[in-house]
């Protein structure tokens, strides 16, 4: 039986647990280069813990008709239970004369990315929104280390635009030899034209002379 086999305890308890995976997945989407550096068992728990959240943010990108806009704030409240909420200094501030609002936390942050960015890029994408590559094993305590990281990220697609610049260079390069090449084997042709139709001119006079004689 897989009792107590549910997930990864990471050595922690369930409130810690789920603080931590929170804090991971906050810092994954508000990263800069879409990917954080972590141990092998917390990039497979953030895993299966930040792709749920990225489902819910894609359904609220196809939903359609009248109840859309209540469909899509109920799922952008499931969703904010992925990340800290960050409303109680919010709350403290409220209603006070001559004191500003407490700014942002960056769980607030992370979800409105989730939902105005990442929604709309996997939309049509039905799964597998993370990627984990492994780095080794750390000195000090011989952690195996992993990068866990967003697929279809910005560095990927400047990768790709680049590669598809430079096959398309290449191949405008190989159409310019092959127009060269065509070029020189079609002077080629009309050179020996030109010095057969002088052999012939000379052939047809000389033949005229000898019938005169």
């Amino acid at each position: 039986m897989r009792h107590l086999n549910a997930h990864r305890k990471l050595g922690r308890t369930s409130e810690h647990r789920r603080s931590m995976l929170r804090n991971l997945a906050t810092s994954l989407i508000n990263a800069r280069d879409e990917r954080i550096i972590t141990t092998v068992p917390k990039a497979k728990e953030l895993r299966s813990f930040v792709e749920r959240a990225i489902t819910l943010a894609r359904r609220a990108t196809a939903l359609e008709g009248d109840n859309a806009a209540a469909q899509s704030v109920h799922l952008r409240r499931q969703a904010a239970g992925f990340f800290h909420a960050g409303n109680t200094a919010q709350a403290a501030s409220t209603g006070r004369r001559n004191q500003g609002r407490a700014p942002r936390t960056a769980g607030v942050a992370a979800l409105k990315r989730l939902f105005d960015e990442l929604g709309e890029r996997y939309k049509d994408r039905p799964g597998g929104y993370t990627r984990i590559i492994r780095l080794g094993h750390r000195d000090g305590d011989n952690a195996e280390l992993a990068i866990i990281e967003l697929v279809d990220n910005p560095r990927e697609r400047e990768a790709a635009e680049a590669s598809a610049k430079r096959a398309k260079s290449a191949a405008g390069k190989k159409s310019s030899k092959k127009g060269a090449k065509a070029d020189t084997s079609s002077a080629d042709s009309t050179k020996k034209e030109g010095r057969g139709g002088r052999r012939s001119k000379k052939t047809e006079s000389t033949a005229a002379e000898q019938e005169t004689e």
